[in-house]
């Protein structure tokens, strides 16, 4: 299994180490929103590079994780858990979720 903890370090000290923004968080949101975009564009159009664009945007996730002090690996692994105890109903041809 792959240690994200150990990942994002290693993310953050790359960009440091390359001189790359740690300190402005809208810079890093709007870099990262940029990074989707290219994958999606790269789904779009059928390119082979779609799975490098979606490292990127997971790199950018990684960075911004760090700078922030959030252990993402923790994070995601206690939103897949809620997620798989929620209940979804189908209202107008879109799942919900129930209660809402």
């Amino acid at each position: 299994m792959i240690d994200l903890v150990e990942l994002q370090k290693k993310v953050y000290e790359n960009k440091v180490n390359k001189g790359f923004n740690v300190t402005d968080l809208n810079v890093e949101f709007c870099l990262a929103y940029g990074e989707l975009s290219e994958a999606y564009s790269a789904w779009e159009n059928k390119k082979d590079d779609l799975g490098e664009e979606l490292a990127d945007v997971a790199i950018y996730l990684m960075g911004i994780s760090e700078i922030l002090g959030i252990n993402l690996e923790e994070e995601i692994v206690n939103k897949i858990e809620k997620n798989a105890k929620r209940v979804y109903v189908k209202k107008n041809g879109i799942f919900v979720k129930k209660g809402v």
